[in-house]
């Protein structure tokens, strides 16, 4: 298997290229899951407070012989406890659930803009970050006008934005403006599971022309697009092949014809961020 490329966030943090999702992967069998795609090659491992696994990261890291600076550990804030106050306690509590003394990244999972208080917990986990307990502040599911207002209230840009984005529906627009203004992209969702994107005719002929699966094909794809994919899979093998994405390149043409096949609206569910809000 190929070495995986690293990006270099805009606050200096060196992360992998892909990451491994861990939605739904809690208890013993959620270690044993993790371990395994750590042992396949992954060392960014994306869990969330709301997942309800943080423990069980915290234990496949113990468990899994890697030393903890070589690994990226990830969790997220919920959107109940975005409050100045709340947000630290919260942070530290995914401390402790986790057994770690810091996490590289901590995200806000939702913007939950009725609400408006995404801004001070950008600031709370900003001032986390100079205690120690953050390495790199991101986000999730932010539009360019959440990303703007933080930007203007705290003279910062969040390190990444986690949004869902996969072949039906590409994000063209959200990929721009994050390349301008230097946030990473990452992909939740990146195979679509719901719309079974793997078993799409055309996705199915394009695997097998360039001699890989249609979930390499489709992770490969998000590579090239220059985000970072959060494939989830609790499978020793799927985990394997999932990671095997840089052996091989897709042809611009190739690169086309898997965005055409976006959609107005590709949603997987109503979870359009400029309403939906998850606490």
């Amino acid at each position: 298997m190929s070495e995986i490329p690293a990006y270099t966030l805009n606050d200096g943090l060196d992360v992998p290229a892909i990451a491994l999702g861990t939605y739904n992967l809690r208890g013993a069998s959620g270690v044993s899951s993790m371990v395994s795609g750590i042992e396949a090659g992954y060392r960014m491992l994306d869990s969330a407070f709301n997942y309800e696994n943080e423990g069980a990261l915290g234990a496949a890291v113990r468990r899994c012989g890697i030393p903890r600076e070589e690994l990226r550990l990830v969790s997220k804030l919920p959107g109940r406890h975005q409050r100045y106050d709340e947000a630290v306690y919260t942070l530290e509590e995914s401390l402790m659930r986790a057994g770690l003394d810091y996490w590289d990244m901590y995200l806000i999972h939702w913007p939950n803009p009725k609400h408006g208080l995404y801004v001070e917990a950008f600031q709370a986990l900003l001032e986390a970050r100079d205690r120690g307990l953050i390495r790199s502040v991101g986000v999730c599911n932010f539009l360019p006008e959440h990303l703007e207002r933080v930007h203007a209230e705290t003279g910062e840009y969040p390190s990444v934005n986690q949004i869902e984005l996969h072949p039906y529906f590409p994000q063209a627009a959200a990929l721009e403006y994050h390349a301008q203004v230097g946030v990473l992209t990452e992909s939740w969702s990146p195979l679509g599971r719901k719309w079974r994107i793997v078993e799409d005719p055309a996705i199915v002929a394009l695997a097998s022309g360039v001699g890989v699966s249609p979930s390499r094909l489709i992770l490969r794809w998000h590579y090239q697009l220059g985000t970072m994919p959060l494939p989830k899979s609790g499978n020793p093998e799927r985990q394997r092949e999932n990671l095997d994405i840089f052996s091989f390149s897709l042809s611009s043409e190739q690169m086309a014809a898997i965005s055409a096949l976006g959609r107005p609206d590709g949603r997987q569910a109503d979870q359009n961020p400029e309403y939906y809000e998850e606490f």
